[in-house]
């Protein structure tokens, strides 16, 4: 009898388990458009998905002093808090002979990642609550303090996929959809 029940137990999983498993689950809700827009901000080297909007240096300064300088510290070369990481300076260490130091100006290959990340990720605990003018005003005076462009060239959606970041040749182009 013990061998019966064992079967008939494991001939009603094997018709309960494959329902079971074809149903889908349902977990969470369905999401809006408006929704989805609100995080599909992602900008590209060439500047695709810039917003209207403008600023320079001299402008980025101000702003830079109340929402930034607490953590990535007076001109972004001193980080107050050890995870901010430095902004400026750091040129000419990629070399293999020399320890790096990765910074806006050392390291990145692209004025408009620097864009995208602080307009999604700044300040740390209020990210995406800079406006577009804002944040072309504290990409400018990063590239400013990092030699970059002159502290009253105007960036913005024209002018910042232009900017010749000095590390833009350092990273090997990886092919999102290769053919």
């Amino acid at each position: 009898m013990f061998t019966l029940k064992t079967i008939a137990a494991c001939a009603s999983m094997l018709t309960i388990v494959p329902a079971a498993l074809a149903q889908v689950p349902q977990f969470g809700l369905p999401i809006a458009p408006a929704e989805i827009a609100a995080w599909d901000i992602s900008i590209g080297p060439n500047g695709a998905g810039l917003p209207p909007g403008r600023g320079t240096a001299i402008e980025g300064e101000a702003i830079y002093v109340a929402k930034c300088q607490v953590c990535h510290g007076e001109k972004g070369i001193n980080p107050n808090v050890a995870l901010a990481g430095a902004l400026v300076g750091g040129m000419g260490t990629l070399a293999s002979d020399k320890t790096p130091i990765k910074t806006v100006g050392s390291y990145w290959p692209y004025a408009t990642t620097l864009f995208d990340y602080t307009r999604r990720a700044m300040p740390f605990q209020e990210s995406k609550s800079l406006t577009a003018d804002e944040v072309y005003a504290v990409s400018a005076y990063i590239l400013n303090l990092n030699g970059i462009v002159g502290s009253n060239d105007v960036m913005d959606a024209q002018s910042l996929p232009k900017v010749r970041m000095p590390n833009q040749d350092g990273f090997i182009p990886f092919p999102r959809n290769p053919k």
